[in-house]
């Protein structure tokens, strides 16, 4: 009985109670309050010397940009201002420059369409191999054979314009008959790649030559900006099963879209600005062929060049005038791509 008792009393007792383990919630901290003039004097008052030494420097930099570009649109517009208003030809469509008529008749068509088209010409070639070399020293190409690429190609950036114009008359010229000879065969009913069998100094052989010159740039730029890629990205996509295409095309390429713009718009400027080496290649003439294959037409840089020295006072402020043209090129072409750049923010290294 005393057994039976004692076992209904301890299958009667309840267990001990463990006390429950609680996970601390997480708390964001208030924001801090706002600050009191005094204490924002103060805080001025903390920062070091050499940050306000910095940003002085940083700042005086920015004005005198601003004030450098505000004075040469300023001398470009009223030189040109006195060229233009005596030009008896309209200066925007005529096909002629000669300056040293009484009255002057001279035009910028010609030289407008030859800057344009070299440049598109240059661009097109440029951009798809300096992007696909990039991505070749960054992501397939082993440590010792990137290495050796990336300098040869840092090398290039390097060789002066003069240069690159003397290779070009001497052995890019001579060798483009093969290639418009096959651009004639096959593409010659479109009329933009008929050829007349004369000398290869033309439209194509300049977008060319410019496309060697610019290669380099685009390249060191793009390439930079592809190896900021955040390593987590690549192996995110790697393991979810992607091919090395794929990470590239999904991860890569997106990242650094706004990078290869804006390295694309370097390459363009400098296009868009060669003189010396067009200036060598070119036939020129104040015509516009509509086939890129044939000599002739002219660019805004290689005119400067060709015809400064010789020039008189008028011919110097008409030259000037022309230059204001390319001068306006340039800012709507780098407003362009900060256009473009702004509207692509996601793909910005920041916002990865």
């Amino acid at each position: 009985m005393d057994m039976t008792t004692q076992q209904t009393d301890t299958s009667d007792t309840p267990p001990p109670r463990t006390p429950p383990t609680t996970t601390p919630s997480p708390t964001t901290p208030p924001p801090p309050p706002p600050l009191s003039p005094e204490q924002k004097r103060a805080a001025r008052g903390a920062t070091r010397p050499g940050d306000r030494v910095f940003l002085g420097l940083s700042r005086g930099s920015g004005i005198l940009l601003l004030v450098i570009m505000a004075a040469i649109a300023v001398f470009l517009t009223y030189r040109a201002c006195l060229a233009i208003s005596e030009d008896e030809a309209n200066f925007l469509t005529a096909f002629e420059w000669n300056t040293s008529l009484v009255p002057p008749r001279f035009g910028i068509a010609v030289l407008a369409f030859g800057t344009v088209v070299s440049s598109v010409v240059a661009m097109v070639i440029a951009v798809p191999v300096a992007v696909a070399i990039a991505l070749f020293i960054t992501h397939y190409a082993p440590r010792r054979m990137s290495g050796p690429v990336a300098y040869v190609i840092d090398l290039l950036a390097a060789v002066p314009s003069i240069v690159y114009g003397l290779w070009g008359a001497l052995v890019l010229v001579p060798h483009m008959d093969g290639l418009f000879g096959w651009l004639d065969d096959y593409l010659g009913w479109t009329g933009v790649f008929s050829w007349d069998r004369g000398a290869p100094r033309s439209m194509l052989t300049v977008g060319v030559l410019l496309a060697v010159m610019i290669l380099p740039v685009i390249t060191n730029v793009s390439r930079e900006v592809f190896r900021q890629v955040p390593q987590t990205h690549e192996e995110a996509a790697l393991a979810l099963g992607a091919t090395r295409w794929e990470v590239i095309r999904m991860s890569v390429l997106p990242f650094g879209r706004s990078g290869v713009i804006s390295a694309s718009m370097l390459g363009l400027g400098r296009a868009l600005g060669e003189t010396m080496a067009v200036a060598t290649v070119l036939s020129p003439d104040f015509d516009i062929h509509a086939s890129l294959l044939n000599p002739g037409g002219g660019t805004f840089a290689q005119n400067i060049a060709s015809k400064f020295n010789e020039a008189t006072e008028f011919g110097r402020d008409a030259l000037i005038a022309s230059g204001l043209v390319l001068f306006v090129i340039t800012l709507l072409v780098n407003g362009a791509a900060r256009l473009i750049i702004a509207r692509r923010k996601e793909y910005s290294g920041a916002n990865a």
